[in-house]
């Protein structure tokens, strides 16, 4: 019996200590089956010599470079497109950032194996993250929670079983062959957020399923937020919007307005426009009040 190919999926950015343990938690898997793991991580242009420590501790890792101005989706997408060129079994998503338990790649694995046997042979499966300290639920898998609003989510909290969702966090994320065939890679139109929840969307609407594995697989910290709202001009907090990682709030973050846009059209239905604009309200309330006081 040949082993299942898995090409493990990656990016990273300046992070070489969490790099390197990331790496170190995926190679050192119990499997309880024959695997053929290769690892294609893109390095954005680090210069805390993120790459030169991967090639000293892990040779077998096929490295790609960027500038810098990849981000995630733009490095996960080049990651993409030369794992395809090996038509793998799976390809599984890991953020550089996630430490895994021993079994998480065996608990996705067996979750896959179970939903094919039961005829789910389009299924994605995600692994849920919690926070290292707290153990608190941090990323996994997310559903619509009101039906008012199509694409406003809350998260799965994860059971002894596996659960059904309408997409996910992409930190620890295993795609079957038949889904990639379907769906493909990533989409351009995103650079940094919303890529992986609008894979999982597109997946959903081209006939595949979603799911979220039982239990955690590992621990992710939740990206920190403003203790505070920013109290800064409105044009700058308006110029950091337009960035690939947007402007981050305390309850919110918002991500560029041409990218939201293409989100919001795709996945919010017909009154996507009030969706799209929703999350600007505050900025928006700002304008207003700026230009009233200046008349």
């Amino acid at each position: 019996m040949e082993p299942t190919s898995i090409a493990v999926l990656m990016t990273c950015h300046n992070r070489k200590s969490k790099t390197l343990v990331t790496l170190k938690s995926l190679f050192e898997q119990i499997l309880r089956s024959e695997i053929d793991l290769t690892v294609y991580l893109v390095d954005d242009g680090s210069t805390d010599s993120t790459a030169q420590a991967i090639r000293e501790n892990y040779p077998q890792v096929k490295i790609f470079s960027g500038d810098g101005s990849l981000f995630w989706n733009g490095g996960m997408r080049i990651a993409f497109s030369a794992a395809l060129k090996y038509d793998p079994d799976y390809c599984l998503w890991l953020n550089d950032d996630t430490v895994l338990y021993p079994e998480a790649l065996n608990i996705l694995l067996e979750t896959s194996r179970e939903l094919i046997a039961k005829g789910q042979t389009k299924a994605i499966v995600a692994g849920s993250t919690c926070d290292p300290e707290t153990g608190a639920f941090t990323y996994g898998g997310m559903v619509q929670s009101r039906w008012w609003h199509p694409i406003y989510l809350r998260a799965v909290t994860p059971s002894d079983r596996p659960q059904p969702c309408d997409t996910m966090n992409g930190n620890f994320v295993l795609i079957p062959k038949e889904v990639v065939q379907q769906v493909g890679n990533l989409d351009p139109a995103f650079i940094h957020y919303a890529a992986d929840y609008d894979y999982g969307w597109r997946a959903k609407q081209q006939g595949c399923t979603v799911w979220i594995a039982p239990g955690y697989i590992g621990t992710c910290p939740l990206n920190p937020k403003p203790t505070e709202v920013p109290q800064r001009p409105l044009t700058e907090q308006l110029e950091k919007v337009s960035k690939p990682k947007g402007l981050a709030l305390q309850d919110v973050t918002l991500q560029p307005l041409a990218e939201w846009k293409v989100y919001t059209q795709r996945h919010g239905g017909f009154l996507w426009p009030i969706y799209w604009l929703l999350p600007y309200r505050r900025l928006i309330w700002m304008s207003f009040v700026a230009r009233f006081k200046g008349a």
